[in-house]
């Protein structure tokens, strides 16, 4: 796992790529620094963390949209599967390599609280609490971008993927404002919902019947429920959205609370879909 991890990271950095991720996070972290601090005049870093979780959006998709789909493109993935190591391990060596890269601009950031510091009161508490958020909330949105780019062997589409899906999971708390409460709206959301995991699911697997019976299976089930059980189906999808969001879990580490509830979710989200791109590459390994 360590040539693995060693091999990745490195690679970022012979091209432009990984100076490209760090310039920008470093730019900007400047940037609304200065204009929080000394333009408004508020010693409060962990508004200038919320203010860059923007940039995920774009920065994250470019970091991983090479990380497989390019070892496909020019088919040096039959190395990986021939190497004397599980798939779990180059999956770890992959992730914890985009994670460091992270870790740079993440690692700057935390001298700012300590320089704003003599210029006001600071809070390190809720300074240092918003970076670790941030640095989780980044971590999970990279295992999901590994996790798109092992689908494909074009970098385009894998950075299309998870642009969209970070998108979605950016606007989430106010996609869920615009859907009605009624137990239909919350119907027809789930059966989007299952209709996107089944896509999915055909990509990882290739198998167009086995995907489409566990689509009718699901409908099926998710059908019997709404006809027994509608009452239960009002509000549901607006409760799912803001559990689910995590970018507003970001906030609780904001908002000065080291939610421990948060953690566990990133967490869980990461090693989701850390899973699901061995399970993915095991399937093209053997097929």
């Amino acid at each position: 796992m360590i040539a693995i991890y060693k091999r990745e990271f490195g690679s970022y950095f012979h091209g432009i790529l990984g100076y490209i991720f760090v310039a920008v996070l470093i730019c900007f972290t400047g940037f609304y620094t200065m204009y929080v601090a000394f333009v408004n005049l508020y010693p409060n870093f962990e508004y200038v963390v919320s203010n860059l979780t923007f940039f995920y959006l774009f920065l994250i998709p470019m970091l991983t949209m090479r990380s497989v789909a390019e070892e496909k493109k020019q088919k040096t993935d039959q190395l990986l599967y021939s190497l004397p190591m599980s798939m779990s391990k180059i999956v770890a060596g992959k992730f914890l390599a985009m994670a460091t890269v992270l870790l740079i601009p993440v690692l700057w950031m935390c001298a700012i609280p300590a320089i704003l510091s003599r210029y006001g009161t600071v809070n390190f508490a809720i300074a240092y609490s918003a970076i670790f958020g941030y640095f989780m909330l980044g971590c999970a949105l990279i295992a999901m971008g590994l996790f798109f780019s092992s689908l494909t062997e074009n970098q385009i589409v894998a950075m299309i993927l998870s642009f969209f899906t970070v998108l979605v999971l950016y606007l989430m708390s106010n996609i869920s404002g615009f859907i009605a409460s009624t137990a239909f709206a919350s119907y027809i959301s789930i059966v989007l919902v299952i209709i996107v995991i089944s896509i999915i699911w055909y990509l990882m697997i290739k198998n167009f019947y086995l995907a489409g019976t566990v689509f009718l299976v699901a409908q099926m089930i998710l059908f019997l429920l709404y006809t027994k059980y509608n009452t239960a189906f009002e509000g549901l999808i607006q409760n799912v959205l803001n559990q689910c969001s995590l970018f507003e879990r970001l906030g609780n580490f904001i908002y000065g609370m080291f939610d421990g509830t948060s953690i566990v979710y990133y967490l869980s989200i990461m090693l989701l879909f850390l899973f699901l791109t061995v399970q993915s590459l095991e399937k093209r390994r053997w097929s």
